[in-house]
């Protein structure tokens, strides 16, 4: 498949890596700097487009994939809209659940697929995790839990732009931590309760949270932890744990690590828990995450195209992990905290 990258940095190099990888060509791109995108162009043997528009529009590509920050979306989706051209956007869908839902319309209107990048559902662990839960060999779920405490530098964060509200909606928990949310989502289902409790700026010079902390019951009942830093030295890898009355399973990074389930001996034989420990983590490197999950999402998506079907991620799953984080903000914004000292006996 012809692929056209809006937007040059960093996570755009991994996207063309994997496109390379699986056989799709990235044919045209575009960037705000126009030094940046000519590189990159270069880089990738594609042709530079100065205008985002003109990228959208240009001729004989099968998709625009979006690598922009999240406050610019909505734009290439609605030119993409008009002349009915899948489009797939990075994580978050946006900023705020407006914009995502009116993003959604458009693309649906139009009648064109529009996905989003949360490349850890194809995670081998994942995967597995997702038929296991189904297949009950956890029991009733109790207990799910996300820890993504990572550690980020003052030169990531020297962009004003980097953290900010406005053009980020956010930090650690939407920039970062927004997969593992998703992971919670597909594996356990909906949230009907959260309670949020954040430091803005603890460790660095940003507006944003760069610790946070949330409390969630899932609509099954379970009930879960949510916390996503940025400002842990050296960073640690990011951990999904899942607890149910027959055992416990935990991701680590992009692998299974834990599976410690009672009487599974004959579900084992037919699906084994693969536990490994060679995990790959962007905890300390944004850059040091595997290509594999990325390649299996554009072969999702491109196939999704060829079949005229939804993609696994697409823009409803994003509003949905959008919905949590922007809820855990509102509860960090509002709620009202018992600060009266605790007194001893």
């Amino acid at each position: 498949m012809k692929v056209g990258i809006l937007g040059t940095g960093a996570i755009a190099n991994k996207h063309a890596q994997a496109y390379r990888n699986i056989g799709f060509e990235v044919v045209a791109c575009s960037n705000k700097t126009e030094e940046r995108g000519r590189r990159f162009a270069e880089q990738w043997g594609a042709k530079f487009v100065p205008d985002y528009r003109d990228l959208c529009h240009y001729p004989s590509l099968d998709f625009i994939d979006v690598c922009a920050f999240p406050d610019f979306h909505l734009e290439p989706v609605e030119a993409c809209a008009e002349i009915k051209r899948p489009i797939q956007v990075q994580k978050p869908i946006a900023t705020d659940l407006d914009t995502a839902r009116k993003m959604i319309d458009i693309a649906r209107k139009a009648g064109i697929k529009l996905g989003v990048a949360s490349q850890h559902r194809f995670d081998d662990s994942t995967l597995f995790l997702k038929r296991a839960l189904a297949a009950g060999r956890l029991g009733k779920i109790l207990e799910a839990d996300a820890y993504v405490k990572w550690f980020r530098s003052d030169e990531y964060y020297s962009r004003p732009i980097k953290g900010s509200w406005k053009t980020e909606g956010g930090g650690a928990l939407i920039n970062q931590a927004i997969h593992q949310v998703d992971i919670l989502l597909f594996l356990i289902g909906p949230v009907d309760a959260i309670q949020g409790m954040w430091q803005l700026g603890a460790r660095h010079r940003i507006e944003s949270e760069d610790v946070v902390n949330a409390l969630l019951r899932y609509s099954s009942g379970a009930t879960g932890v949510v916390q996503a830093s940025t400002a842990f030295w050296p960073g640690y890898t990011e951990r999904v744990e899942i607890h149910g009355t027959k055992g416990t399973a935990i991701i680590s990074g992009d692998r299974l690590t834990a599976w410690d389930v009672l009487d599974d001996e004959e579900a084992n034989s037919l699906d084994p828990a693969l536990v490994q420990h060679d995990v790959a983590s962007g905890s300390s490197d944004p850059m040091a995450i595997s290509l594999a999950s990325f390649e299996r999402q554009f072969q999702d998506f491109g196939d999704a195209i060829r079949h005229n079907r939804e993609p696994v991620v697409n823009g409803e799953e994003g509003y949905r992990a959008l919905e949590v984080v922007l809820r855990i903000y509102q509860s960090c914004r509002s709620n009202l905290l018992d600060v009266k000292p605790l007194r001893s006996l």
